[in-house]
């Protein structure tokens, strides 16, 4: 494994934090055992990806220098 991606692309780490939310929220009495983790890591990455794309375009577009 010699490859590396940003960390907010693991899905090991968006689980490990919906864990910990999850938890809190028990804590706090927030009703927790309906929660599908995999279905909602799914999700929070898909909206993870669909931002950073969108900032990579805007990015591009208000960038005042070429890509050499």
């Amino acid at each position: 494994m010699t490859q590396t991606k940003p960390w907010y692309l693991s899905r090991t780490i968006w689980a490990s934090v919906v864990t910990v939310v999850a938890g809190i929220g028990g804590l706090f009495g927030l009703p927790v055992d309906r929660i599908d983790d995999q279905a909602l890591v799914e999700t929070l990455l898909q909206g993870i990806t669909a931002i950073s794309g969108l900032v990579a375009i805007f990015g591009r577009l208000a960038a005042d220098r070429r890509i050499g």
